[in-house]
């Protein structure tokens, strides 16, 4: 059975975009160019995100307009963006938009993922569904060393360290990074 795991990276004060839904402060780090390539979640089927980080993307590494450049980022993945609004896709990408709860559309992200794992990347609140639906099995979080403002947040939920077990902690980079098993609840 595929893992689901939430992987990406933060701000020092728990931020996973700034308050215009950017990631360049991210890629501002130095060395954050050239990630280790070690640090990303390994056979991934899927991906699933929130209309603000696929529409960064698209933006971000002008995808619309150089769609070969798509499988540098999703090597043979789906992509399923929960969102309200009408976005564009590249050509050739397999992109999915949902809307409404995710517990009503888990079943075909898994089935779409079969024995290859589910990347979810963002936002907090699509986070917090997962955590809620008790189907998240990995917490993995890089901390960059920077703060913002004003943002949005990792995980807009409590979650009590009854959830949550760290199995990892190491320095990568410039960059702190921790790997929490996730329990869920009863």
């Amino acid at each position: 059975m595929s893992e689901i795991i939430f992987d990406a990276a933060v701000s020092l004060n728990g931020f996973l975009a700034d308050e215009s839904h950017s990631l360049q402060w991210l890629f501002d780090v130095p060395g954050a160019q050239e990630p280790d390539p070690n640090l990303l979640p390994k056979n991934v089927g899927v991906h699933v995100e929130g209309a603000n980080t696929y529409q960064w993307m698209l933006e971000h590494e002008n995808l619309i307009a150089e769609p070969e450049k798509w499988q540098q980022f999703y090597p043979n993945i789906t992509i399923f963006v929960f969102t309200h609004r009408k976005l564009p896709v590249p050509k050739g990408a397999d992109v999915r938009f949902v809307s409404g709860a995710l517990q009503g559309h888990l079943k075909t992200i898994r089935d779409v993922a079969g024995s290859k794992n589910i990347w979810v990347l963002g936002g907090g609140e699509l986070l917090g569904q997962f955590l809620d639906a008790n189907a998240l099995h990995t917490l993995a979080l890089t901390i960059a060393p920077v703060t913002l403002a004003a943002g949005a947040a990792l995980l807009p939920r409590n979650i009590g360290s009854d959830r949550l077990e760290l199995r990892q902690a190491h320095q990568a980079g410039p960059f702190a990074r921790l790997i929490y098993k996730v329990r869920p609840t009863d």
